[in-house]
């Protein structure tokens, strides 16, 4: 399990897809609060960004096989 150190201001663009797949599996979900140790408010934010990102097609919704 990797723990990742958190900025408190910590800020997710949906356009910073670089970002974004830090926080992806090899599967296209979202990690979970476990595993990004981020604050319950920064996983929301967290969350809104991917999925707008997938909405936008910058992110797959499903990881190719």
């Amino acid at each position: 399990m990797r723990k990742v150190k958190t900025n408190p201001n910590m800020y997710f663009d949906y356009r910073d897809v670089k970002t974004l797949q830090r926080y992806v599996d090899a599967y296209g979900r979202i990690e979970p609060i476990a595993k990004t140790g981020l604050t319950a408010k920064q996983q929301r934010q967290l969350a809104v960004a991917i999925k707008r990102a997938r909405h936008l097609a910058l992110l797959p919704f499903v990881a190719e096989r």
